[in-house]
C-alpha cells in the first residue's frame, strides 16, 4: 500500500480551510480512498467551520476568511 497528500478544500459561507490528508493507493477497484481517520478529521473541520469555532482545528486546517472585494 502507498500513500500519497493531497490537499482538500472544504467551503462555508463564511470560510475556506485547507487540510491536507492522506490517500491510500492500493490495487483495488475503489483506490485511492481516504481511511477513516481522513475522513473524521474532514467531518471536524466542517463542523467547526459551520459552527465558526476555529481553535479546535488550528492544528490540522488552514482557515481563510471569505471577504467580498468590490469592483
Amino acid at each position: 500500500m502507498a500513500i500519497k497528500k493531497k490537499t482538500k478544500f472544504i467551503h462555508t459561507d463564511r470560510y475556506v480551510a485547507e487540510v491536507d490528508v492522506e490517500l491510500e493507493i492500493v490495487d483495488q477497484e475503489w483506490a485511492p480512498y481516504l481511511s477513516v481517520k481522513e475522513v473524521s478529521k474532514l467531518d471536524l473541520v466542517k463542523e467547526c467551520l459551520e459552527k465558526e469555532d476555529l481553535k479546535p482545528i488550528s492544528g490540522i486546517a488552514r482557515v481563510f476568511e471569505k471577504k467580498p472585494i468590490e469592483i
